[in-house]
């Protein structure tokens, strides 16, 4: 296996590590771009929980950060039994009402960058749906994290 570090777009990434499964295949023998939204969306929200802010808390604070736009940048191929690396970083954030990440996924085995993609989050009532200011628990939690691009 490759060393990782190098060949992160930014430091110090949150990683989730997986492996593609035959069911992730699709017609075209290649992974379905949804399996690599859905690693994504895993990854960012193991980062979430890792910064203390699990589903728990969302609901105690009835408070969530929703997905509002993504954008996927699919690079290379990958296929049943390759060895996944998935970064995120949270890379902008008005300190408000909104935050930026970014992701990378990285082959293992040749260090090949698969894809690369942004989403940008924003928090909401959950019992409403509706846009709300961050609670302190989610300046305090994802404060920290986000990555000084300056």
């Amino acid at each position: 296996m490759i060393d990782l570090e190098a060949l992160w777009d930014f430091p110090a990434p949150h990683e989730m590590h997986t492996r593609v499964l035959d069911a992730d295949m699709d017609g075209l023998n290649h992974t379905n771009n949804t399996v690599y939204v859905k690693w994504c969306e895993q990854t960012a929200w193991a980062h979430s929980v890792a910064l203390g802010l699990d589903l728990e808390v969302y609901r105690r604070l009835d408070r969530a950060m929703a997905i509002t736009r993504s954008e996927f940048d699919y690079l290379a191929a990958s296929r049943a039994g390759d060895d996944i690396a998935v970064g995120t970083w949270i890379v902008d954030w008005d300190g408000r009402l909104t935050m930026r990440r970014r992701f990378q996924a990285i082959r293992k085995t040749d260090g090949a960058t698969l894809l690369r993609a942004a989403m940008q989050f924003a928090c909401i009532e959950l019992s409403t749906g509706r846009p709300r200011r961050l609670p302190k628990e989610f300046i305090e939690g994802y404060g920290p994290a986000v990555l000084d691009t300056r």
